[in-house]
């Protein structure tokens, strides 16, 4: 995945590694799953991946190794 264009027109670019605009993330009960001593390739395997755009700050999220990430945008401020 060298790039990713975002709704806002952003080409974010992910080949640098590490990667500024990617994050990592596992929820609590699948962290709770891994053994106690485990390796940092394992975490990392089991971790799914975001992307945030440093334009708009949407977070593309690529779930279960989903070829397609899930698009989530912030809501408009109530001011």
């Amino acid at each position: 995945m060298p790039k990713l264009l975002c709704r806002c027109g952003e080409v974010i670019s992910l080949s640098a590694i590490p990667c500024p605009f990617e994050w990592r993330i596992m929820s609590s009960t699948k962290l709770d799953t891994l053994p106690d001593q485990v390796d940092v390739e394992e975490i990392y395997r089991a971790t799914d991946t975001i992307v945030r755009c440093p334009k708009c700050d949407r977070l593309w999220v690529f779930w279960d190794d989903a070829e397609v990430a899930t698009e989530y945008a912030r809501a408009p401020s109530e001011s």
